[in-house]
Formats: structure tokens, C-alpha cells, sequence
């Protein structure tokens, strides 16, 4: 059972930056592309940013969401088998329960049919 933690998540206020973790407990995903997305109340899962796994040949290894692009920055720890999310200049709108996940591929893609393993997410809030 793979498990995926996340943390780091909480009530802030716009224009205030939050840095979520997502911890791999049980699985090694040092093959696989990794991904947030976030889903607020009443609205469908949304794409945040993805990331892909250090075997992969591109030369982009990140992609982000237009909701966030120029605001958040994927990272990922493969030793600690973690991932990280860190979104700056936060607006209500990015009020959501953000979740963690783990590609089928090695490559991050934005369809979240093409995620494997998903944490029981955290919840970001955001005042204005």
C-alpha cells in the first residue's frame, strides 16, 4: 500500500506564501513523475504543477498550471522521497485541498487520470 503524506498546508493570508511537503512512506518513487493538484468546494480536481523524475529526458522538467505558473515551484527531494509545492503571493482562489500524487510514467503530465497514488491532502485557506 502506498502511502503519501502531506503537510504543511493551513490559514493564511493573500499575499502570504505556504511551502507543502508530500512525504512517499512505503514507496520509492525515484522513477516516477510527481504532481499537485488542488480541489475547493463545489469544483473539479485542478492540475497545480508537476514534476518530472530525474531519468527523464527533457529539458523541462517541470510544468505548472495556468491558475499558478510564475507563482509556485514544484521541487523534489529523491533521498527523502519528498516532494514540495511552494506558492508565493497566495489569493483567496487558491483556497483548496491540494493533494500529492504519483504518475504512472516517469513524466509529469496534467491529467489526473494519469496519477497512480494520491494523498489524503491538505487544506490551504487563504483570507483576503
Amino acid at each position: 500500500q502506498v502511502q503519501l503524506v502531506e503537510s504543511g498546508g493551513g490559514l493564511v493570508q493573500a499575499g502570504a506564501s505556504l511551502r507543502l511537503s508530500c512525504v512517499a512512506r512505503t514507496y520509492t518513487f525515484t522513477s516516477d513523475g510527481m504532481g499537485w493538484f488542488r480541489q475547493a468546494p463545489g469544483k473539479e480536481r485542478e492540475f497545480v504543477a508537476g514534476i518530472n523524475a530525474p531519468s527523464w529526458p527533457s529539458r523541462v522538467s517541470t510544468v505548472y498550471g495556468d491558475s499558478v505558473k510564475g507563482r509556485a515551484t514544484i521541487s523534489r527531494d529523491n533521498v527523502q522521497n519528498t516532494v514540495y509545492l511552494q506558492v508565493n503571493s497566495l489569493r483567496p482562489e487558491d483556497t483548496a485541498v491540494y493533494y500529492c500524487a504519483v504518475s504512472r510514467r516517469p513524466s509529469a503530465t496534467t491529467m489526473s487520470d494519469d496519477y497512480a497514488y494520491w494523498g489524503q491532502g491538505t487544506q490551504v485557506t487563504v483570507s483576503s
